[in-house]
């Protein structure tokens, strides 16, 4: 029995974890041969893709390098995109142009005719991003606490109704106030006064022809200021009637909705 150990004990390979240790190392450079391959990307291939996908979004064109690329192929004409813009994406792009365009004419004919008083700083006509926007200084308009029109008014305001005849956007007037706080018998606060005295102007507009429809009237008081409020000069400013004529059309104010009704608890 002693002599059967000794036997096995001879054929034992001290060495044996060396092969294991072998087939470790392979699969790990295996695996790292694997992470490589995969993670290598063909640049130009990936910049044509990014720049197919931004063409397609923003209705622009892409310009297509005239260098053949690493397999030799031929370079694609000027401006095809790899990616077509979506039909209705691009008729929703050509439209926002078209409408952008338009506002940016009818904000030039209200420049135009209002020149003198533009000149004066008594008027400023502005384009953002919501349309254009006519602000007039309320002295132009009314008496200083009131919110009766100044029969002066009505010269400014037949101007702007004359232009707006021409057109069909909805058209928002905006009442704004200083800082400075008014309590009277007429009015409570400024809040009031800036929603009367935007009443006054949309009740003058619908006189002079425009569609009542196309009309509404909101009182802001000192709330969007847009000058310190520091000096008188600089709170006269903020005392102005806003005139909005809104990207939005008169078809888009006609949504009559869906209404949403309480559920019941479970």
């Amino acid at each position: 029995m002693i002599r059967r150990k000794r036997e096995l004990e001879e054929h034992d390979n001290p060495e044996r974890w060396l092969v294991s240790y072998a087939d470790f190392i392979t699969l790990l450079f295996a695996f790292f041969v694997v992470m490589y391959a995969i993670s290598s990307v063909n640049q130009k291939k990936y910049k044509k893709l990014s720049e197919s996908i931004n063409s397609a979004f923003t209705n622009t064109p892409m310009v297509v390098s005239k260098q053949p690329d690493s397999l030799g192929s031929k370079p694609s004409s000027k401006g095809e995109s790899l990616v077509k813009p979506l039909p209705l994406t691009q008729l929703h792009s050509q439209k926002l142009q078209i409408e952008r365009e338009n506002m940016t004419r009818l904000g030039i004919n209200l420049s135009n005719s209002l020149s003198p008083l533009v000149k004066d700083e008594k008027i400023r006509v502005v384009q953002n991003n919501r349309g254009i926007r006519i602000d007039i200084n309320d002295n132009l308009l009314f008496a200083s606490g009131s919110a009766d029109l100044n029969p002066g008014a009505n010269s400014v305001l037949s101007q702007i109704a004359n232009l707006l005849l021409q057109d069909d956007h909805a058209v928002q007037v905006e009442g704004h106030t200083d800082n400075t706080p008014i309590h009277s018998a007429q009015f409570y606060s400024n809040w009031e006064l800036s929603a009367v005295r935007a009443s006054s102007v949309v009740r003058m507009l619908s006189t002079l022809g425009v569609e009542e429809n196309r009309l509404s009237a909101l009182g802001f008081g000192s709330t969007q200021p847009i000058s310190t409020n520091d000096s008188p000069e600089e709170r006269a400013k903020d005392r102005r009637v806003s005139i909005m004529i809104l990207y939005d059309r008169l078809n888009a104010s006609n949504d009559t909705g869906i209404e949403i009704t309480p559920r019941n608890p479970a």
